[in-house]
Parts: C-alpha cells; structure tokens; sequence
C-alpha cells in the first residue's frame, strides 16, 4: 500500500491500471502529464488460497473480491469511485502449437512473397485446428497472437529464404502461439462484477516490454523473459515488433521447492527465504524439526546450484526453440528473475556475454515519476507497464475488420496483416494461390514427356477497395474483399494437336506432320483421339525431303523442293515448323503434257468421276491407286494464301492425302474457322 495520496485530481486524469497475478492482484493510480506518467498511488493484496493456475482465472469470485478491495482502498484514498480499468491477459496463458506445411507448386514460376505468406497463413490454420483438436473442444476460441517460421524446405531441403528459388515443392515449420478467448471473457466477467469498464486490453509480456525495451531497442533481436512463480514468459523482438512468444513450465517455485526440501522447510519459509536471497548476504531460519541454521546467501546458493543451472537451462532450450538461435541480449524481469546467478546461468547457456543478460527492474522505465512510494524490482515492470500502454494505444486491443461482408474481432496485440483477419475469417488458404492443372505424363518413342496443365489465375486482394496483398497491414474498420484464385485447367490435347506440335511443317500452304506410322499404345486411333496420362505414342519420323515427297507419291527427280526460300536436296533434314515449296520441273512438265495429250484419245473407262464442292471431275486413271491429293491436279484450288484451317472431306468424313478415291465419291475442299 502506497502513503496517503498527497496530490489531489480528478477523475477523468487518472488511468487505473489492474494486474491479475498468479499470487496476488495490483491496482496502480497513475496519471500522463506531456511525456510523463506520474504514479499516485498503488495496492497489492494477495489471494488468501490459490484462485489462478498459469495465468488462467479459476475462482471467479475469489479474484473479484481481492480486485474488488484493491479497487475500493484506492477509492477511498483517492475520494472518488473508479469506472474504467487497464488490463492485461496473463503471458502464461498462451498456448503454442508446431506444424508442418507443404505444398506442390510450379516448378517453372519463381516463388514469390504471396506464395510464402500464403504457406504460413494455411501452417497458422493447421496449428489452429491441431490446437482444437488438442484441448478436445470445438467452443474455445483462439487469438494467434503471434507465430515464427523455424524453417523453410525447398524440394525437402531447408533453405533460409524461399523467395525467388524455384521448385517442385515448399515446406514450412512453424510455431504459432494462441490466446484462448476463455483467458480475455474470464478478465471480463471479473471487472464486470466489481463495477469496472475494460477501457483496454493488452498481454502481460507486450506491457512489459513497452516499458523495459525503448522502441528504439525493438529492432534488435531481444528476448524478454518475465521468472514468475509457476512459469517462465518468454517474448521475443525483431524488426520493431514482437515476432514470438513462449512459456517454460518452470519458475520460481522450483527453487522454492529445492530449498523446502534441502532444508526441511515448509514452503511458506521457505519462499520467504528465497526472496530474502538477493536482499541478505546472511540467513537466519529453523527447520520443521526445530533446528537452527544460520547461513551466508552463497553457501544456500551453492546447496540448490542444480536446480538453478537447471531452470536456466529449461528457459534457455525455449528461447531457442522459438527465435531460432540465441538472441542479441535478454532482458529478465518478475520476482523469479532476481534468484542470484540465475542470470548467469542463462548468459552461459545462451552463449552470451554475462552482461549481456540483465535483470530490469522499475528504475529503467523511462518518464515515469512516482508521487507515493516508489514500486522498486522486477516484479512491477508489468503493472505500470499495463497503465502506460493504455495510454499510449488510446485503443482498444480488439479491432473491428469486415472480410467479404463478414464482421470479425481480432486481438490487437501485435502489428496485423490482411493474412491475420483472413486466418481468423476462416478463409482456405489454398484458395490463395491458383493450382496449375494436372499434367499428363506420357511417352513418345519411348522417352517421357510432360504435357502442362494450365497456370490459372491467382487470387485479388482488395483493401479498401484498392487491390492490396497479404502482407498489407490494416487496422480498424478496415474492408477487406478477396477474389479467390482460379486454377489452371487440365492439360487436355488431341492426337492430331500434338502431332503438330511436336513435329510439323507447312508443306505447299498446307500443314502436314511430319511423321507415319502412328500407334497410340500399339493401336491404329482416329487423329481426333484425346491423349490420355500414362498413353504411350509412337510413330515413325519423316527426316529427308525424299521421305516427305514419297509419303504423297511425289517423285524428287520431278520436282524442285525449296524449304525456308532456299532450294534443297532430297537429303535435306527437316526441322519443326519448316515452309516446303514444290514446283515441277520442265521436263517433268514436258511429260505431264504428252500425257495428257495421249489421255484426251484414251477412252472414257480410262478416268474415274467425282464430284468436288458440288463440281464433277474426270481424273484420270494411273498405274497406281488414285489418293486424295490427286485432287489438286485436276482442281483449281489456290493453297498458298492460308485463309484459315483446310478442311478436306471425303464422303462427308474428315480425309486425309493418303486416303484412297474412287469413282463417285463426294469430296469437300474449303477454309474453315
């Protein structure tokens, strides 16, 4: 309890800070005056039996009465009621979760910053539903207050940053750490039953911070770790914000315990004993038996050093598991931290310098003036921690955003992003990123290939109604509207489209594959097949231009064969997509004219008869089988000036050039769409 309040002031210029403890329950008066917090008045009164377990209110009534006689002794020094309260949810009662994420993705596109925030958004969604699952009930909400990657994978490999790499596969271990709803409504219910209106929230570990580590200090890599009774808080800075938080199961009651049991003391003395440790240089105490000891602070340390070495240990284990590494410096506050060599202890295990870790008690808080006793030690760095903060925010710790027309809460406890009010709306991460459509793996000739799936198109965030991205931070009232991504779709190509594709060529304004012989999975199939995942296709490929005149019973000794505007011979290899031009030449045409002339004194059964487009044609017979081309000797039908696809029919079915003719047959030549 503070003196008797001196300066007088009024209602509406004092902030009332509460902090619910595990042992007992704080109440600060303070006021903010410029850029000073001046503190009127305090009140600390603890629980006569134990009402909170981890940071957790158990007996609502027992905490509400020791609140409410906290909140009336500071009204009545002060001469007025108290209204509106500071609070903070205890460290300790957060929870953590470890998962594992992968996902598949296009090897060919380089992975971006959406693609990432998206793997760690759906790793948050994971621990989540692990974290339900856990605590075996569906009606406890969670707040993710806080998460750290501990590694990323690149194709089951850990790499340090994903961005930029590609693959066919990233993976990604993450630490989340969750504030059950259950902890915020049960502080709540407590100011509700002693009058008090929750004027801000905020967590224990982030109001210590703000006054033991200056904003300037934040983007360093510091661990805060607050020693209490039953646990150990840890939170960790980087970049200007609290990136993790975690807790050791382990505290002060350890050592209190391991000097109970050296000493054969019961656990009152014995805790009086320990909080003594770092005021004494010597002890004076008798055991459960009646017998006697005096004994210097360093032969008592020496006696429990285990112990000590051991919570140091435990603690250190966590910081590491959570930042990755050992941070930059640790600063200790709470009662546990001022045990003598404790810090020692750490600084070894962390592998830091000694000074490097250090106890902060209330003289380091910057601009705080006290107008009462003053609050020294570690232990009081979080209850004026809770006042300032309230000041500071001016906000409440719950912000308002709308997602796709729908109103959710979020927890303001750390810098958020559009990724935390789409984790909290339950929005599927997956619907992020556009998936490319499924492959289809088949074989040519014996060699795999791969035909791709489509790309898709990846989801639009709009903030505001400005197109946005994950990583826009928001803030309250904010609009958010997602589009969600539309996959790719599913390779799908005929047999007569992957010819082309893979080995074709335009052949007098035509385009003609350049292969024979195709067999898809040991059968003969129409050119309109659709390739199928797992068909096996194998042909025989045109190579020479002599191969590609005999394929339409063309003889080279007749004709001059020009590819790519230049003449060529019958040895000529041919590439994909290769311009062919054929003209007779003279000799060839000196022939065709006796022969024709020879044909006009040939009798009628010598020519077969067809009709083309409607138009009857005499072709004449030959030694051979009359075929498809045949045609374009006899009718005028300009192919160089490409209109369009060539659509060849013979009897109403799709032709081919090699396809036999005879007499009477309909046959349709034209440019289609």
């Amino acid at each position: 309890m503070a003196e008797s309040t001196i300066v007088r002031v009024s209602p509406h210029e004092i902030i009332f800070s509460l902090d619910i403890g595990t042992k007992s329950v704080v109440g600060i008066i303070g006021k903010k005056e410029e850029d000073k917090f001046y503190i009127i008045d305090f009140e600390i009164m603890e629980y006569s039996s134990r009402a909170m377990y981890d940071g957790q209110i158990h007996d609502i009534d027992k905490v509400a009465n020791v609140a409410r006689k906290v909140k009336e002794n500071l009204e009545n020094r002060l001469g007025f009621k108290l209204t509106q309260v500071a609070i903070a949810a205890a460290g300790r009662a957060l929870k953590t979760c470890r998962v594992q994420v992968s996902r598949e993705i296009d090897s060919t596109k380089e992975i971006d910053q959406t693609m990432i925030n998206s793997l760690e958004m759906e790793g948050i969604q994971k621990a989540q539903e692990m974290l339900d699952e856990e605590m075996n009930s569906t009606d406890t909400k969670y707040y993710c207050v806080g998460y750290t990657v501990v590694n990323y994978y690149l194709n089951n490999s850990i790499i340090t940053s994903l961005k930029g790499h590609k693959g066919d596969r990233i993976d990604a271990d993450i630490l989340a750490t969750f504030l059950p709803h259950i902890v915020v409504d049960s502080l709540y219910t407590v100011m509700n039953k002693i009058g008090l209106e929750v004027m801000h929230l905020t967590l224990e570990p982030i109001a210590a911070i703000h006054v033991s580590i200056p904003p300037k200090l934040r983007l360093l890599n510091l661990a805060l770790i607050d020693i209490g009774a039953g646990t150990s808080d840890i939170a960790i800075t980087q970049d200007g914000t609290i990136v993790s938080y975690a807790m050791a199961s382990v505290a002060g009651d350890e050592i209190t315990e391991a000097i109970a049991k050296e000493f054969l003391l019961d656990f009152d003395t014995a805790e009086k004993l320990k909080i003594e440790l770092n005021k004494k240089d010597s002890h004076t105490f008798e055991d459960i038996v009646g017998i006697s000891y005096t004994m210097t602070t360093e032969e008592i340390i020496e006696k429990i050093a285990d112990v000590i070495e051991n919570l140091a240990s435990e603690i250190a284990k966590k910081v590491i598991q959570y930042n990755g590494k050992s941070p930059s410096a640790v600063f200790c506050i709470g009662g546990g931290s001022q045990i003598p060599t404790l810090t020692n202890y750490l600084a070894t295990k962390l592998g830091l310098r000694q000074e490097r870790v250090v106890v902060r008690g209330t003289e380091i808080i910057e601009n705080v003036e006290f107008e009462c006793n003053e609050l020294k030690g570690p232990e009081f760095i979080t209850p004026i921690g809770i006042g300032i903060i309230s000041v500071k925010d001016g906000e409440d710790n719950f912000i308002r955003i709308c997602v796709n027309e729908n109103t959710i809460q979020l927890f303001h406890a750390k810098k958020l992003f559009v990724s935390d009010a789409l984790i909290k709306a339950g929005f599927n991460a997956k619907k992020l990123i556009a998936r490319r459509g499924k492959n289809l793996n088949i074989t040519v000739n014996g060699e795999k290939k791969i035909i791709k799936g489509g790309i898709g198109e990846p989801a639009k965030i709009y903030l505001n109604g400005k197109l946005s991205s994950l990583d826009a931070q928001i803030n309250n009232k904010d609009e958010i509207i997602v589009e969600t991504a539309v996959d790719g779709l599913d390779a799908c190509l005929s047999l007569n489209e992957f010819i082309k594709d893979i080995n074709s060529v335009n052949f007098n304004g035509l385009d003609i594959s350049l292969i024979n012989k195709l067999l898809v999975n040991g059968k003969e199939v129409s050119m309109e097949y659709q390739i199928k995942d797992g068909d096996s296709i194998t042909f025989v490929k045109i190579n020479t231009v002599e191969e590609l005149l005999n394929r339409f019973n063309m003889h080279y000794q007749d004709y001059c064969v020009y590819v790519n505007g230049s003449e060529v011979g019958k040895d000529f290899v041919l590439s994909h997509k290769d311009e062919i031009v054929t003209s007779k030449r003279k000799q060839t045409l000196a022939i065709e004219k006796k022969d024709k002339e020879i044909s006009k004194s040939n009798q009628k059964n010598h020519t077969i008869e067809v009709f083309v487009n409607e138009e009857r044609i005499q072709i004449q017979k030959k030694e051979r089988q009359l075929i498809f081309v045949d045609i374009f000797d006899y009718f005028d039908f300009d192919r160089t000036k490409v209109k369009g696809i060539l659509v060849l029919k013979l009897n109403g079915e799709r032709a081919n050039y090699t396809d036999k003719i005879k007499d009477g047959d309909k046959i349709e030549i034209y440019w289609g769409k």
